[in-house]
């Protein structure tokens, strides 16, 4: 993926080394406002509210290699790979904006924390382990980077494009939650067409959404999609379980098949449209 080293967001909050933060406290989009305004592998918890987890599916080698330690707290981020995700969060969240522009809304920015083994957000405390998330109740998104080589190795999912697509993911949970969307989860978090499926397909959707506005802009690299598609498929339910040596049990399923996974990202990646993302209405999941 084409990008600019050295580039900085003030909308990423760098913690690492912290020892665990405290997170701060018509047209377009007809089909999903008239719904009502993870991508991983724990799935979607709740903590006095929804919590978004993304379960652990995406990953690659660290975009760049870089090793100057970031400030903890500080915004923005020192080394290469926090100003990659920096990069991707800006053009995703800009993305987004002229969207929300089209159909004359404003898009609210959210916030990226990085962190390292631990964290305290708005929804409660997190490790690394449950992966990349986003805590509606503040508006951030939290990823500690370890989580990209973990996926690397042992979901064989790597790529920068790869490593892209969870922060696009993550981002589609915060248009959920500035759209009403994440309402229709409540209670159904398990099952093949749960509403929290139903919600990380969609965020899938828009991931793909955020990709088709890169092809358009020739961002991409040969080989950048397959990255992306091959990080969906690593980390579909069904995949997971028999990774693990379970049987496939759809009735547990949080996040989607595989196939399913694959087949909202490419929706939204030949679209360009988030009205195509509305997987709430939609009889073929």
């Amino acid at each position: 993926m084409k990008w600019r080293s050295g580039h900085q967001s003030p909308d990423v909050i760098d913690q690492r080394g912290a020892g665990g933060g405290m997170g701060g406290g018509g047209g377009l989009f007809g089909l999903l406002l008239s719904i009502g305004s993870k991508f991983g592998i724990v799935g979607v918890l709740a903590a006095a509210g929804i919590f978004f987890v993304s379960q652990r599916f995406l990953a690659g080698g660290s975009p760049a290699s870089g090793t100057q330690q970031a400030v903890p707290g500080q915004e923005g981020a020192r080394d290469e790979a926090g100003q990659f995700v920096a990069f991707v969060l800006d053009d995703v969240q800009d993305t987004w904006t002229a969207q929300f522009q089209r159909s004359h809304r404003t898009y609210p920015r959210a916030k990226l924390v990085l962190f390292t083994d631990q964290v305290r957000s708005a929804c409660g405390f997190a490790s690394a382990a449950s992966g990349p998330f986003y805590c509606p109740r503040d508006q951030r998104a939290y990823i500690d980077l370890g989580f990209y080589r973990e996926l690397s190795q042992k979901f064989r999912a790597a790529g920068d494009f790869a490593q892209a697509y969870v922060i696009a993911h993550e981002i589609g949970h915060h248009v959920q939650n500035v759209l009403g969307i994440e309402k229709r989860v409540g209670s159904d978090r398990e099952g093949a067409e749960s509403a929290s499926v139903r919600l990380e397909l969609q965020a899938d959707c828009f991931a793909g959404v955020w990709a088709s506005s890169t092809k358009q802009r020739a961002l991409l690299d040969e080989g950048d999609i397959e990255e992306g598609l091959n990080a969906a498929a690593a980390i579909g339910d069904d995949r997971l379980q028999r990774n693990s040596g379970q049987n496939v049990n759809p009735e547990s399923f949080t996040h989607g098949s595989s196939a399913q996974r694959v087949r909202w990202f490419k929706r939204g990646l030949e679209t360009g449209n988030p009205d195509a993302c509305d997987t709430f209405e939609t009889r073929q999941l």
